[in-house]
């Protein structure tokens, strides 16, 4: 398994990447296509084809600082789920020794608890702050979700520097 990065909108790859991403994830949560091709150009910001060998299985968007990883949005092929691939994703990331950390939907149905489970196995902990992500369209309001971070909790100061991060860099230039 390899991650191949994506620095430019005319990538052979993009549009089928693109395709797996609004499958994957509800429009609410989905960066608008100008955004998404702007956001390419950050150095801080990673758009990966997740491949084995050489056939594309997924995508992990995800920005990096010094002290760590945020994955925006990870996902694999439906037809290909449940054969460790994302596993694999996060354990890629979780070798670069940095704080890594994501967002899950609270858990409240079958579906989402087995997200977190998977995380959990994975090594992730959920964070106990009351966390709302801004929203990706104009009009639209933020969703709350659930922090959860590797290899630990994080502190009060580490969320508010996340926090800051992703309401200012991140999310500066979703629409």
């Amino acid at each position: 398994m390899n991650l191949e990065a994506v620095t430019d909108a005319a990538h052979p790859m993009y549009q089928k990447a693109l395709a797996l991403y609004r499958l994957s994830f509800p429009l609410h949560e989905q960066r608008e296509l100008p955004s998404q091709e702007r956001i390419l150009l950050d150095r801080e910001y990673h758009f990966c084809l997740v491949c084995d060998q050489s056939v594309f299985i997924g995508l992990v968007l995800y920005w990096e600082t010094d002290d760590a990883i945020y994955i925006e949005h990870l996902c694999i092929l439906p037809e290909l789920r449940n054969k460790k691939y994302g596993e694999q994703v996060l354990s890629a990331l979780k070798a670069r020794h940095k704080t890594v950390i994501l967002e899950i939907d609270p858990p409240a149905d079958s579906v989402s608890e087995r997200r977190k489970g998977f995380y959990e196995r994975c090594g992730f902990v959920e964070n106990p702050y009351r966390h709302v992500h801004p929203p990706y369209h104009r009009g639209n309001s933020g969703h709350s979700l659930v922090v959860m971070t590797y290899p630990k909790p994080i502190s009060p100061k580490e969320y508010r520097a996340f926090n800051e991060y992703l309401c200012g860099k991140i999310m500066d230039k979703a629409f």
